[in-house]
């Protein structure tokens, strides 16, 4: 790592100015980010979406779980960036292989939720760490430092929700309104799951292509983290200051060594010096820890040994006091000299056993005493529990009467066809009535459809359309006729009402066959 060839300042930054130089570290280099993503995760996508194309979740869920995987590339791609030797796009691809290799499945099973995913990835992808020495350099690394990483996952999972439910809404604003007018909540909820699995597959294409925006800005974030902490630990930035200034240094040295050589004097003692004998016995004797020295000094070496002693016995060095209380009197016996009793190791372990059973017997004590207590007052506690449980509402009884018609089994006859029939002659209004009640009574007891007071007739068409074909084109007859005789007055020909005799037979004896 050639630090000096580094494109950005490499100095000792808070975290969150860290996290600001991952933003501008990844927005230099986006077209290749994006990119580099987008060709890696986009075919993948199709694939799953064709083959999971009844269970979309899983093509998404799968994208996702492969994230770590997928942010080694963005990774190669940033560390060779700051030093000035940006990979191409061919070149990424082809040392994506080599990046996939190591600790592929550990980062996909037990370390695939780490919340400092960011931060750990370039221990394992530059510094080629595993096993023990990867821990011991993840704890070095993280000792007070894991409180960032930490809030960069947390907070990019909420911006990752954020976009793509902001691009949901901006998909939903361009549709037309005249299509948005027609919609409603009774309409959504029968429309069928095969109708909806375009959305979902739209939505997880749409949470695809997030993940091209924000993920490159996650794995640049995690790693201007890292080279934060190794400035800070390994005191980059003042190693490069030094190697600056060797630099300028080393050129105008010829210039200094000029200068040097003038300012030396021209006299034989400024090159060499004699010794002579004495002066070499002199260095050899030298004096020992104990002896005087320094006699031609204003102090010898007692007297400075004297002086040192004076001044560390004074405070603030050394601090006398003098602290009087009260105090029981001790017996003779307590000054005499007393030996040691050593316990020995076999009774120390009959104590501790001793101490053991006992708290056993304690503990177990005391629960079979909850025990007996809770069954003595079983049926206190039983009537004090009813007391506290919610008071449940009671079930709205059934319905009765809709449009003003009564549904109930007790309104109608045994033979709803035989009554009908012989009414036709004398009431059609009533026949025709008698009809409509036994098929809302039918949707009510048979089918179990929530029917109640508030609904009209055409309401009541739409909640049997998850229902038989047959018995919904039987439904939308009985109903035009009936509407038709109630509100305008108009009779249905006797041939449809035979045919809606015939047809309601035929529902019945389906019904029984089946």
């Amino acid at each position: 790592m050639h630090l000096n060839k580094a494109q950005a300042v490499l100095r000792p930054r808070n975290p969150w100015e860290a996290i600001d130089l991952g933003v501008l570290l990844a927005r230099r280099h986006s077209a290749l980010l994006m990119a580099t993503w987008a060709v890696l995760t986009l075919p993948l996508f199709a694939i799953l979406t064709v083959i999971f194309w009844q269970q979309p979740s899983v093509a998404v869920l799968v994208i996702w779980w492969l994230k770590p995987a997928f942010e080694r590339l963005p990774l190669y791609i940033l560390s060779n960036a700051l030093f000035a030797n940006t990979p191409s796009l061919r070149d990424s691809f082809k040392a994506l292989p080599k990046l996939l290799k190591p600790q592929l499945l550990a980062s996909l099973t037990w370390r695939r939720l780490s919340v400092t995913r960011s931060f750990d990835l370039p221990v394992l992808q530059l510094e080629n760490l595993s096993g023990p020495a990867r821990q011991q350099r993840l704890v070095t690394l993280g000792r007070n430092y894991t409180r960032a990483p930490t809030w960069l996952t947390i907070i990019g999972l909420h911006i990752e929700m954020a976009l793509w439910i902001s691009l949901l809404a901006l998909l939903y604003l361009f549709i037309p309104a005249q299509l948005q007018t027609d919609w409603s909540w009774a309409k959504l909820l029968q429309i069928s799951q095969s109708q909806w699995l375009w959305a979902e597959h739209l939505s997880n294409l749409l949470y695809v292509l997030v993940l091209i925006i924000w993920e490159p800005i996650y794995v640049a974030c995690g790693f201007t983290l890292y080279l934060n902490r190794r400035t800070e630990l390994e005191a980059w930035d003042i190693e490069l200051a030094l190697r600056n200034l060797a630099k300028r240094l080393t050129s105008s040295l010829g210039v200094f060594l000029c200068a040097l050589l003038l300012l030396l004097p021209l006299s034989d003692n400024a090159f060499a010096q004699s010794f002579t004998q004495d002066n070499i016995n002199t260095q050899n004797q030298e004096l020992g820890v104990e002896q005087p020295r320094l006699l031609k000094q204003m102090l010898n070496s007692e007297q400075a040994q004297q002086s040192i002693k004076a001044t560390l016995d004074a405070p603030p060095f050394e601090n006398y006091k003098t602290i009087s209380n009260w105090q029981l009197r001790k017996s003779k016996t307590d000054t005499k000299d007393t030996h040691e009793f050593n316990v020995p190791d076999w009774l120390k372990n009959l104590v501790e056993y001793l101490s053991f059973s006992v708290q056993v017997v304690l503990w177990s004590t005391l629960l079979l005493l909850s025990a007996l207590l809770l069954w003595r007052y079983r049926q206190w506690l039983s009537t004090f529990a009813q007391k506290l449980r919610p008071i449940k509402k009671a079930a709205p009884p059934p319905v009765q009467t809709l449009f003003g018609l009564e549904v109930n089994n007790q309104s109608l006859p045994d033979d709803l066809i035989a009554s009908a029939q012989s009414l036709w002659s004398s009431d059609q209004r009533a026949a025709l009535s008698l009809l409509y009640r036994g098929f809302l009574n039918y949707l009510l007891q048979q089918q179990t459809l929530p029917l109640t007071a508030a609904h009209t007739e055409n309401e009541v068409l739409a909640m049997t359309d998850a229902l038989d074909p047959q018995l919904q084109f039987y439904g939308q007859q009985l109903t035009q006729y009936w509407v038709n005789l109630a509100w305008g007055h108009r009779l249905p020909a006797h041939s449809q009402f035979v045919q809606l005799c015939q047809q309601w037979q035929e529902l019945q004896q389906q019904e029984r066959s089946q």
